[in-house]
């Protein structure tokens, strides 16, 4: 089974990461660690059963963290 990874949005050292597959969608909230080639922190994981839902969180998400 294949997931697939892909960054929604970044906002500073942060970015929201969409992991899929066929049994549904994983949201993660990452910091990025600049002196790390590759490396980053997850701060925040979620599971959503369905992508839409998803994506509705992330835009939430973009804009509290734009906020901050």
């Amino acid at each position: 089974m294949n997931d697939e990874e892909r960054q929604l949005w970044r906002v500073g050292n942060l970015a929201c990461v969409m992991i899929s597959c066929c049994s549904g969608a994983e949201l993660q909230i990452r910091r990025v660690r600049a002196h790390e080639r590759g490396g980053f922190e997850i701060v925040l994981r979620e599971m959503y059963p369905m992508k839409s839902d998803l994506y509705d969180r992330a835009r939430d998400l973009r804009v509290e963290y734009e906020k901050a």
